[in-house]
């Protein structure tokens, strides 16, 4: 099965209540992080790819779509192996964005959790390209800027969605072309849940 849709958009724009809504389209399973922490042996794929070895099919073996980390990391190459994949951009305002990520995926303590090697060098790759710059406002709204920007000058708008967190069905399914559920549209993980669900672990 190959990807029908790339999430290009980074973590903390609404992904997973993408992820759920995606499912309910039809568009199942739809990769996201959470799959990752649910199938580690998937880990030394990720990283192989982070060092210039993809195996893109093998990744996503039996999915229909993909959004989150890692792979929105590789939005571009995906969009070449992929070309008959529609790409969705989630996006949401980059000073909420930073806020968000600061009080969940990339909040202080969470970097010196105690990590089997494998997973520590998996988020590594993931977060490579922050650095110790992680916690930096302006340079990571900067590059969250930059990001959309890239992805908005390099896929033709007619494969391209940009969807704004909270949105809802409208305009998501015209761009599938699929009904709008009955159901409202899914609102999940959020600074709480995330919290919450870390707790547990």
């Amino acid at each position: 099965m190959a990807l029908k849709i790339i999430g290009s958009g980074l973590g903390r724009t609404g992904t997973l209540s993408m992820k759920r809504a995606l499912e309910q389209l039809g568009f199942a399973p739809c990769h996201h992080m959470v799959e990752v922490f649910q199938h580690p042996e998937s880990m030394p794929q990720w990283i192989a790819a982070a060092e210039g070895h993809p195996d893109w099919d093998a990744i996503f073996d039996g999915y229909a779509a993909m959004v989150d980390y890692p792979g929105c990391n590789y939005w571009r190459e995906l969009a070449v192996h992929y070309p008959d994949a529609k790409v969705l951009h989630t996006v949401r305002d980059p000073d909420d964005w930073f806020d968000s990520t600061q009080a969940t995926i990339f909040a202080p303590h969470r970097a010196t959790m105690d990590l089997p090697p494998i997973a520590k060098r998996f988020f590594e790759v993931v977060i490579g390209g922050f650095g110790e710059r992680v916690s930096d406002r302006a340079f990571m709204t900067e590059h969250f800027r930059k990001h959309s920007a890239a992805v908005e000058a390099t896929i033709p708008k007619e494969r391209l969605l940009v969807f704004e967190l909270g949105e809802g069905w409208k305009r998501l399914c015209a761009f599938l072309g699929v009904a709008v559920p009955q159901t409202p549209y899914p609102n999940e993980n959020s600074r709480e849940e995330f919290r919450a669900r870390e707790s547990r672990h």
